[in-house]
């Protein structure tokens, strides 16, 4: 309760911060942490790190079925920033059961809830395990059913370890798609190239589809289920 209660007025102090001051405050302060890399726009997190504490902790979910786009940019920013990326990859054996027993593609069918489970959850909660804290790139604006209220700063009881405290930044909370692609712009930072295609979320490539305009980049992803179920459970704590 003591570490919920501390986040909380942190939290206070660092919503009003750029995403840049939030970032610094991060790797000033915690020493054993990491940024979890999509592969989309949230690259803007790796540049701000790297301006800070370049040796910092960078991973990626690697689920086996992203775009080709997304594998050859994920080399593309280890290269650029001179980074070590700490790909994670699913349990094979929890893979092969799956697609023995419901086929490829039984996401389609019976949601993707344990497909993400077992391609990205499963991984994730392994690596949280090694670390004290760890930064996303989760924006209120991405979907307003489910991320409209993170804070900058959080008590990722979800993830934590057993009895202990776990902490997670959300350094763009407060920024909008846009300000997110003027830093891109402003900083020459390098983008996936799906980008440009009309992709705008970003995620494995039998869930994730371009959009037109107007509409919003969470209809890109999981288009066959109710916008109040676009999470893969990464975040689980945006889910009431």
């Amino acid at each position: 309760m003591t570490d919920t209660i501390a986040t909380l007025d942190l939290e206070r102090e660092l919503a009003t911060q750029s995403p840049h001051r939030i970032m610094r405050y991060a790797l000033e302060n915690y020493e054993n942490i990491a940024i979890s890399f999509s592969g989309a726009e949230d690259v803007a997190l790796v540049d701000m790190a790297s301006r800070i504490r370049p040796d910092v902790q960078v991973f990626c979910l690697d689920t086996g079925r992203l775009h080709a786009e997304t594998y050859q940019f994920i080399e593309q920013v280890r290269k650029h920033y001179g980074i070590n990326i700490d790909i994670l990859s699913p349990d094979g054996d929890a893979v092969r059961k799956l697609v023995s027993e419901k086929g490829l593609f039984s996401f389609y069918e019976d949601t993707h809830k344990e497909c993400c489970g077992i391609r990205k959850i499963a991984p994730l909660r392994k690596k949280l395990l090694e670390v004290d804290a760890w930064i996303t790139g989760q924006r209120k604006d991405q979907s307003p059913g489910t991320r409209s209220d993170i804070p900058v700063i959080q008590d990722d009881q979800a993830f934590a370890r057993e009895g202990e405290s776990l902490t997670k930044f959300n350094p763009l909370a407060n920024w909008s798609s846009e300000e997110v692609w003027a830093y891109i712009r402003a900083y020459e930072v390098p983008y996936n190239p799906l980008h440009d295609r009309g992709f705008i979320s970003i995620g494995c490539e039998p869930c994730t589809k371009p959009v037109g305009p107007g509409q919003h980049e969470r209809e890109g992803r999981w288009w066959w289920e109710e916008a109040t179920k676009k999470e893969c459970g990464l975040h689980a704590s945006n889910i009431g």
